[in-house]
Parts: structure tokens; C-alpha cells; sequence
């Protein structure tokens, strides 16, 4: 994951963002968050933050699963051997 889409510590802090989404797309949920809050919380608006926020996290955890997969496939051959 680029290293672009995580914000700094004091900007989560800033931007007072829960623990549990202090993650890998932290710098694209801040401006959806305050496009969020902008536009009193209309599904129809932030469309575009809200699409590349949920790509990013799409593309996180099928980072995870794959390594998780990897992780797993090496684990198995150790076993056999």
C-alpha cells in the first residue's frame, strides 16, 4: 500500500479519528469525513471520497488476504517437509 493514503500520527490526532480506523486509508477518510460533516451526512454527496475510501480498503485487505494465503502455503510446506 503507498505510503501516500496513511496520515501522520498528529493529523489522525487533528482530525480526531477513532483508534480502529487509524489505518492504511487514514489520509482518505479525513476529507471524507469532513466533506461528510459539510454536507450534514447526505448519502447522495461525497460520492467520489466515499468510492476511493472504500477502494482503498478493498485493496487493503486484499493485500492482508493474500499474504495471509502466502503465509499459509509456506507454513503447509514446512509441515511436509
Amino acid at each position: 500500500m503507498a505510503s501516500s493514503t496513511t496520515a501522520s500520527e498528529s493529523e489522525m490526532a487533528a482530525a480526531r479519528l477513532p483508534l480502529g480506523w487509524r489505518d492504511q486509508c487514514s489520509a482518505l477518510l479525513i476529507p471524507l469525513n469532513v466533506c461528510r460533516h459539510k454536507e450534514n451526512y447526505l448519502p447522495w454527496k461525497c460520492e467520489d471520497e466515499r468510492h476511493i475510501y472504500e477502494k482503498c480498503q478493498y485493496d487493503d485487505y486484499m493485500r492482508r488476504m493474500k499474504l495471509l494465503a502466502r503465509q499459509k502455503k509456506e507454513a503447509a510446506a514446512e509441515a511436509d517437509e
